[in-house]
């Protein structure tokens, strides 16, 4: 079983990401072949600064490694040194219906956001199957968001293996951890940078708290019983806590007595417990300033050995070689 996922570096990673892709992820890593990008190329859609992408990719990296990532078990590499999944995306674009992108709500969602529309954006799908199929992926985790886009992936699959009349391309299953699929953010919506209402993965200790004390709560007052239905405080406590510590924390909320700054600070140990083991790993590798690069360097490396092979299949299947 080949996995495969990849994360955009448009941004620092926060912990929406790592419960809906990394986590997932890195506990497949020894249950398969595992294949892990860093999706640059992706990210330009939004962000056209080079030494902001070429610096949000290296921090990617460190954050992936510290938090378990394990080269040894997983190829690990960025997007861009495998320059095949550009071919691959425009072989898959040849047999694309304009009608499939149109419905993609990822597009629209951002759009209407005030992301600005782009042939990069509408197209993100197409590319993302590329990254997909250009492995023989198996399977594929990501967040509930991105389901759409798996469907895509498949639905192009199967148009080039009928077009051509054989199975050239591995059709892919995708892997969604129900539970924290859709991570919310400091107001309630689903975490994104996009929106702007993330909580990232790692930082200071004194604005990171602060950025928990932003959490958008209502106007019910200490005394009285806080609704539970919804809560943001509450959906993200689960993340953290034992079964029992939510438990508790919601009988909190139904009992009265306690203010919404209670729990915030509540919120904001469990989480920094939670990863305090990985920021420690990522002072281990931010000593070692060639570790990095190392790392994504040796991935490329077998990556491309892969992708090499997909595509001379490919190729050939299509008469682009003989």
């Amino acid at each position: 079983m080949r996995i495969l996922t990849g994360l955009q570096p448009s941004g620092k990673l926060h912990i929406g990401n790592y419960f809906g892709a990394m986590e997932p992820a890195i506990l497949l890593q020894s249950q398969g072949d595992a294949y892990y990008f860093i999706a640059n190329y992706h990210a330009m859609t939004s962000l056209h600064d080079g030494p902001a992408l070429r610096a949000n990719t290296h921090e990617l990296a460190i954050d992936f490694l510290a938090c378990g990532l394990d080269p040894a078990k997983a190829v690990f590499f960025r997007q861009s040194d495998v320059p095949e999944v550009n071919e691959l995306a425009w072989i898959l674009s040849t047999v694309c219906p304009m009608s499939l992108l149109e419905k993609c709500h990822s597009y629209k969602d951002k759009v209407a956001k005030g992301i600005a529309s782009n042939h990069a954006l509408f197209a993100y799908p197409v590319l993302m199957a590329a990254d997909i199929l250009l492995y023989d992926s198996n399977l594929v985790p990501v967040g509930k968001d991105q389901k759409q886009h798996l469907e895509v992936t498949r639905d192009l699959a199967v148009k080039i293996n009928e077009a051509l009349g054989e199975t050239v391309l591995t059709i892919p299953d995708v892997l969604i951890k129900e539970e924290s699929a859709i991570v919310p953010g400091l107001d309630g919506q689903k975490m994104s940078k996009s929106y702007n209402n993330t909580i990232p993965l790692f930082g200071e200790e004194k604005p990171l708290r602060k950025t928990f004390m932003k959490i958008i709560s209502d106007s019910t007052a200490v005394e009285d019983p806080k609704p539970t239905e919804n809560s943001t405080i509450l959906a993200l406590f689960k993340l953290f806590a034992s079964e029992f510590e939510y438990q508790a924390m919601v009988e909190s909320f139904q009992s009265g007595g306690l203010g919404y700054g209670h729990f915030k600070q509540q919120l904001w140990e469990a989480y920094w417990n939670y990863f305090a083991p990985m920021r420690q790993r990522r002072e281990e590798i931010l000593a070692d300033p060639g570790y990095v690069n190392e790392v994504l360097t040796q991935g490329a490396e077998k990556a491309r050995a892969t992708a090499s092979n997909v595509l001379d299949r490919i190729r050939k299947a299509t008469g682009l070689s003989c």
